[in-house]
């Protein structure tokens, strides 16, 4: 098969074309059955393949006609041994990767700054996540992914480790040196997984980091829909045979996958592969281009700047995405969440996410001169609204020690809780996830022993204005912990 072909969507459209009289699901009937008003902005023919997994159709859960060639199309092009189409987004296929590999009490090497997904997954797991701080970075108050140098004496550490996960590249756009870190686990037969939300693109330019598995990663969990073209909710999930079996995979995928699978959301990843393997250099070196052309822009802006090459100096910021632009506000006097608002209130701009000191600013493929010409104009106006306000201002990154595991986050999280007051909790066991936001690393999840020094930390932050993200109370008066039960020591 040539990668010019969409096996998916020309099985859709066939089919389509024969005008079937449906007798079965969804219950619209190609839109007749729907509100009009959203028939009408959606358009007929979105719901003309809005379908279910008939015959012709094939089943992603047992694939054996389109859907199994659209994803061998697909494996070819991300440079995998077998893909799989997810509708459950890269949450999903990041959960179906770690229950995969381990099971109950099985150890897994994970950074600290995981996505709630893989917390997700090793709670259903009943895994034993062993934790390994990643790089942080005092000047822009974010963490970076971890280096081959902790993951090395990790490995050392916990030679029973049943995987490694590794998160690359990091949504500020940072990868590690993961060629490295890949060979020293599989010198100890561990497989490595990846979280690669954010490097759909890397496999199809030589100007952006390697991607997973080029590396030679066992699997990838990747985004096609925030950075590839795909609609909403369309992932991938990459898979390399030998330390992971591929049909545990599929069991596995089958087990977390609606069996009402959307074939638009299908589709659009057929044609997104597609695009990327025929056209996905072009279109990624103009993105690049304009990413370059941005950050010199705004480099030149009174008290802006935006994070470059010149953070390259390590295992863990070895090399960088030139799209993602993060553009530090610290020095304009106002924090990433008051330029967002800024920007949307007076520009109509709407950014990625902000932090305390932090705007991100994605580049992608839809975009022209003229939304880089928008920004830059834009933070032009905003550096200058805030002129008076502006003072060199030190970044405040300070991370606690990580708590002592009492007991396995999946026993945490189904035992029984009680809430009491926060200050009075040091001692008790967690049940309950919290974040601080920066640098985003969890400060307590479930089954990890509230400290003294902690609390303090975390008050302390919560006085400075910081975001505390996970606990029930946000206003964090009060924590869930495991019922009448403390730790022995």
């Amino acid at each position: 098969m040539s990668q010019l072909e969409t096996p998916l969507f020309d099985a859709l459209l066939k089919h389509r074309n024969r005008h079937p009289i449906q007798f079965h699901i969804p219950g619209h009937k190609k839109g007749q059955g729907m509100d009009p008003a959203f028939r009408e902005f959606i358009g007929d023919n979105v719901l003309s393949i809005d379908l279910i997994n008939i015959a012709p159709l094939d089943d992603l859960h047992s694939p054996k006609g389109a859907i199994k060639a659209a994803q061998k199309l697909a494996a070819e092009a991300f440079g995998a041994d077998y893909t799989f189409f997810s509708v459950q987004g890269t949450s999903g296929a990041i959960m179906t990767m770690i229950m995969s590999v381990v099971g109950p009490g099985d150890k897994i090497l994970v950074p600290r700054n995981v996505h709630k997904s893989t917390m997700s997954a090793i709670i259903l797991s009943g895994a034993i996540p062993i934790f390994i701080y990643p790089e942080v970075d005092e000047e822009y108050g974010i963490t970076h992914g971890i280096s081959a140098e902790s993951v090395e004496k990790a490995i050392e550490t916990y030679p029973d480790a049943k995987a490694l996960l590794v998160i690359n590249p990091t949504y500020y756009g940072f990868a590690a040196d993961l060629k490295r870190i890949v060979d020293i686990a599989h010198a100890s037969n561990i497989p490595v997984i990846v979280d690669e939300a954010h490097g759909i693109h890397l496999k199809f330019h030589d100007e952006l980091p390697i991607s997973a598995m080029e590396a030679g990663a066992d699997m990838a969990a990747t985004s096609v829909h925030k950075l590839g073209g795909s609609l909403t909710q369309s992932s991938v999930l990459n898979v390399r045979e030998g330390l992971v079996s591929v049909s545990r995979v599929q069991s596995v995928f089958s087990m977390l996958t609606t069996t009402s699978t959307s074939y638009p959301l299908l589709a659009s990843l057929d044609c997104a592969r597609r695009q990327l393997a025929i056209n996905g250099y072009h279109l990624i070196d103009k993105t690049i281009r304009l990413a370059k052309e941005a950050r010199k822009r705004i480099n030149k802006i009174p008290h802006l700047k935006v994070a470059g090459r010149e953070k390259l100096h390590s295992s863990a910021t070895f090399d960088m995405d030139p799209t993602k632009l993060l553009i530090s506000v610290k020095d304009l006097g106002i924090t990433g969440h008051q330029a967002e608002e800024w920007l949307r209130q007076n520009a109509n701009i709407e950014v990625e996410l902000s932090d305390l000191y932090n705007i991100l600013c994605l580049v992608t493929l839809g975009d022209t001169k003229k939304e880089i010409n928008l920004l830059v104009n834009a933070l032009q106006r905003m550096s200058q609204a805030f002129d008076s306000e502006a003072c060199i201002k030190e970044t405040e990154v300070n991370v606690p020690d990580i708590p002592a595991l009492a007991m396995t986050p999946r026993d945490a999280f189904y035992s029984s809780t009680e809430v009491i007051p926060f200050k009075d909790s040091a001692g008790y066991i967690c049940a309950e996830f919290i974040m601080v936001y920066p640098p985003g690393i969890p400060i307590f999840i479930p089954g990890e022993v509230i400290t003294q020094e902690n609390i303090e930390y975390i008050q302390m932050n919560i006085e400075a204005g910081l975001p505390v993200q996970g606990p029930e109370d946000a206003s964090l008066q009060t924590i869930r912990v495991i019922k009448e039960r403390k730790p022995i020591y």
